[in-house]
């Protein structure tokens, strides 16, 4: 028997990202840069149909994006630019030289801001520990780094249960403490909208 998978289209795709609420945590304003100015989790690696929404939040506070980096490596195609309110944004990317779970956005003569970008199908508890870790004003994380935390955490939080459900079963209620070990925080994600934001620290522009 052979099975027929229909991919939605661009058109189709855009749609269905510009019905979705707008996934976005932002760092507050504090004394120095932090390493991450956020977090952004798409609903897609359609960045076509993500990246109107994005920056539709972001140009009110950041000034209008005009630029847009990323590293390839988790993003099926890179165009070179994209058409989002009343503008359009040039997209680039670098291999090497950017890490690949960070969005670099650049506003003309104005800032340079960096974004992890939490991977679409993510579980809602890791992307509210990602987005809260992102965000944190005093954080100095790489993107990658905090990946690797979440993963790490996520794991031992995955093991700890199966323990505890074996132990249970056998009656036993003593054996772990769950305390010992870091956990994913059970945290609801909030309800995404427009963040409402003080005027954000800025970067200035590297040139690229």
């Amino acid at each position: 028997m052979t099975a027929t998978i229909s991919l939605p289209t661009a058109a189709e795709a855009e749609i269905r990202s510009s019905l979705s609420p707008l996934r976005l945590s932002l760092a507050p304003a504090g004394p120095v840069p932090a390493r991450l100015d956020g977090a952004w989790w798409p609903h897609s690696r359609d960045m076509a149909a993500e990246l109107p929404s994005l920056t539709a939040v972001l140009d009110p506070l950041w000034g209008r994006i005009t630029r847009i980096t990323v590293n390839p490596t988790h993003w099926p195609v890179v165009p070179r630019k994209v058409p989002v309110a009343g503008h359009v944004v040039k997209v680039g990317w670098f291999q090497a030289e950017q890490d690949e779970h960070e969005l670099m956005l650049l506003s003309y003569h104005v800032g340079r801001w960096n974004l992890l970008v939490i991977p679409p199908r993510t579980d809602p508890v890791t992307a509210a520990w990602l987005m809260t870790a992102a965000s944190d004003p005093l954080g100095t994380s790489t993107a990658s780094r905090l990946m690797e935390e979440a993963a790490r955490v996520r794991a031992l939080s995955v093991a700890d249960r199966a323990v505890e459900s074996v132990w249970d079963s056998e009656g036993g209620h003593t054996a772990l403490d769950p305390a010992a070990r870091p956990r994913i925080p059970a945290v609801t994600p909030a309800t995404p909208a427009t963040p409402a934001m003080p005027a954000m620290p800025h970067r200035p522009t590297d040139g690229r």
